[in-house]
């Protein structure tokens, strides 16, 4: 049986994943269950938890097949090898390495929250959080040999107004998507196993674009099938 209270307006989803502490402020609403008992949300930033969702996704995709949802494909919930990944990442700062362990050694609560212009702290939870998963993600998809089924699109070169999180000017949103439609032409990353970094994967794939014009067809033609099946496309 779904839960209704999880039936929440797309506008609120929108509004709470877009929470950030510091940044933008948390998000309250509230929803109904079947028999019309408020269920209140308060919501703020989902990276606290997850900053790369990809894991996430995957774990609730398993979830609904193991429940028996008829929306999901009947396959076994844990049958990665069908799954079709869409990992987009929104770009971080290039990495500085700023500091060593002499310097933060020395350091106390304040120095590990700000220092030299960065949150040493947040930003080293944050990023762990973000590599570990596409380690994790692309180091699995690659023991089943269907590398091709798992996609990461993501900059972790950006500096200035680029790697900013509040900048929102015409003159920087521009160039986001001067970013953006250059990622399209670079080539795909894949994680090297042994160095655990990401490295261009021109042996077997393409580009960016030319991956996700495959990613498109493949669920085109899915989607073709389910309403052959169903008796809806003539």
């Amino acid at each position: 049986m779904k839960d209704v209270s999880k039936n929440a307006l797309l506008s609120d989803v929108c509004i709470g994943t877009s929470t950030a502490p510091t940044y933008l402020p948390g998000h309250h609403f509230e929803t109904k269950d079947e028999d019309g008992k408020p269920r209140a949300f308060n919501l703020i930033d989902g990276g606290v938890a997850s900053n790369n969702p990809t894991l996430l996704a995957m774990t609730d995709v398993s979830k609904q097949i193991l429940m028996g949802n008829p929306d999901f494909f009947p396959i076994k919930p844990a049958d990665y090898g069908k799954f079709m990944i869409l990992s987009l990442g929104t770009g971080a700062a290039k990495i500085e390495e700023k500091f060593d362990i002499a310097q933060c050694s020395k350091w106390g609560v304040l120095g590990w929250l700000y220092n030299r212009g960065a949150t040493p702290i947040i930003d080293s939870f944050s990023q762990a959080s973000t590599d570990l998963v596409d380690i994790h993600a692309s180091v699995l998809f690659q023991a089943l040999h269907c590398e091709k089924r798992y996609l990461r699109i993501h900059d972790d070169g950006l500096n200035g107004e680029t790697a900013s999180v509040d900048v929102s000017t015409s003159e920087n949103l521009n160039r986001l998507v001067d970013i953006g439609k250059s990622l399209l032409k670079r080539q795909v990353c894949k994680v090297n196993v042994e160095t655990s970094k990401n490295e261009p994967d021109s042996k077997n794939r393409g580009t960016n674009e030319e991956e996700l014009i495959y990613f498109a067809r493949m669920l085109s033609e899915e989607r073709k099938a389910r309403l052959l099946k169903e008796g809806d496309l003539a």
